[in-house]
């Protein structure tokens, strides 16, 4: 089984989108575990209705229609991120795709193998998690889901641009950017009986030993465009080893 994460699939990046749809055709797994910003905006499951005829709605119809060709043929389950939160129902029967909650216990072989987005638990940013705290209430978002689509993705634009410059700000002011806190993902491996932790959202692929016997893998992001290019996987398997790989398309 394979895992990624942090794909931000927007019309303007058609080079990572690309990467992507080969790699669900010739991926060759058996199951794929997607981790979040699967989409770098994901305003409401309307967004995938057939009557938005505009560059960005075809694309979105293109990226649903690749899921569930795969689906078709691999379980493929999904997890909520902080740029496609709104990912609903509609999405998930449009896809074939499966949501998955966020933190979710992977039992595989061996191994149980906690999953997570990753920003629930970037607790240093409080900003951030202000910010997550209302935008992942029903109330705001039964509110902000009648809101006409067009209006919606007016905000959603606004947001993502203010989330740039803050992180260009915090980049050239030489603060480093929030990362997973320590005690929390230890406290959710003790909880859940868990080895390891598997998350994205920070960018900052790597492996990190958290107490002698509990690591934190992190997964890459997606971008075709970057030299070299970021396409990676994480793979697992039965005997409860993991893998990274270059994805080349």
């Amino acid at each position: 089984m394979d895992l990624i994460s942090d794909l931000h699939l927007h019309a303007s990046e058609p080079a990572t989108a690309a990467a992507w749809r080969n790699y669900l055709a010739q991926g060759g797994f058996d199951a794929l575990f997607i981790l979040g910003d699967l989409f770098e905006v994901w305003v409401g499951d309307d967004m995938l209705d057939a009557g938005n005829d505009t560059p960005e709605h075809r694309f979105l119809q293109d990226c649903a229609d690749a899921l569930l060709s795969v689906a078709r043929q691999a379980a493929v389950f999904v997890m909520r991120g902080n740029r496609d939160f709104l990912l609903g129902p509609g999405f998930a029967q449009r896809c074939g795709v499966t949501l998955l909650g966020d933190p979710c216990l992977l039992e595989w072989g061996p191994t149980r193998w906690l999953l997570t987005h990753g920003d629930a638990w970037c607790l240093e940013d409080t900003a951030y998690q202000a910010f997550r705290a209302t935008v992942r209430s029903d109330a705001w978002q039964s509110a902000f889901l009648q809101r006409p689509l067009t209006e919606r993705e007016a905000v959603a634009r606004q947001l993502r641009a203010a989330s740039e410059a803050r992180k260009s700000m915090a980049r050239s002011g030489g603060f480093p950017l929030a990362d997973v806190d320590t005690a929390t993902a230890l406290r959710w491996l003790e909880q859940t009986g868990a080895h390891h932790l598997i998350h994205g959202h920070t960018h900052r692929p790597g492996v990190h030993a958290l107490d002698g016997k509990h690591q934190r893998i992190v997964l890459s992001d997606w971008d075709a465009s970057a030299e070299p290019p970021r396409l990676e996987r994480l793979s697992l398997d039965a005997a409860g080893h993991w893998h990274r790989h270059a994805w080349a398309p």
